[in-house]
């Protein structure tokens, strides 16, 4: 029964490695299509996101089969619930990846904004977020996870400082209206991303160390 489990633990963690990896490349590929305006890249994003739905269900029924078949205890019973809980994240952060794409699609086909906005940093963090959390998830190392959630902050003030300069410029010309909503949509995706992959950060903790830390304040500084 022991090498039974082990068998169907590692396939589970290889199962979720490779979501995770796919909805990287799928984040990475709608920022990418909102930067420089690449109708190509979002739509790509947006095909391929059915297939990161499937491998979420997949992995959710096979997580079930192990808990029915094997009823897991302490740290085994933590990673399969541990399992879950980043699959759903990770499907999550997929689908704010599609609302970004979908956000690039209608802006590459309008005029440029022309309004100085700090999006190259808060793609930088939230970049670094989901790439840490993920690395995190990949070694189970709770050191590296205990510093996602500090970077959360900055993308928080980022996002509140674009909502206050669009806002304003809305104010003034009622005609970048359409483009700046879509802006601030994009804006708030990617606030979203990073607060799935402190999600991501969190449940690793709870994986090995069965501690929650989720409301707590960051007990790391950032990196």
């Amino acid at each position: 029964m022991a090498k039974h489990l082990q068998r169907d633990l590692d396939y589970l963690k290889k199962a979720l490695l490779e979501v995770g990896s796919k909805v990287e490349e799928a984040a990475n590929k709608a920022i990418m299509a909102l930067v420089e305006r690449r109708q190509d890249l979002a739509a790509e994003v947006i095909d391929h996101d059915n297939e990161i739905d499937r491998d979420e269900v997949l992995i959710e029924e096979e997580c079930l089969k192990v808990l029915a078949l094997h009823q897991p205890v302490a740290s085994d019973l933590r990673f399969v619930v541990g399992v879950m809980k980043v699959n759903n994240d990770l499907e999550r952060m997929g689908d704010q990846a599609v609302n970004i794409a979908e956000r690039a699609a209608f802006l590459a086909q309008q005029p440029p904004l022309g309004v100085p906005l700090d999006f190259n940093r808060m793609i930088e963090v939230v970049q670094k977020m989901v790439r840490t959390a993920l690395d995190a998830h990949v070694n189970l190392d709770t050191q590296l996870a205990r510093t996602v959630g500090g970077m959360d902050d900055e993308v928080d003030e980022i996002h509140r400082s674009m909502f206050e300069t669009l806002q304003e410029r809305m104010r003034v010309d009622s005609e970048l209206v359409d483009r700046a909503v879509a802006y601030l949509s994009a804006s708030r995706d990617l606030e979203r991303i990073a607060d799935l992959a402190t999600n991501v950060a969190e449940d690793v903790v709870f994986m090995v160390d069965g501690d929650v830390i989720r409301h707590r304040a960051s007990e790391q500084p950032q990196m």
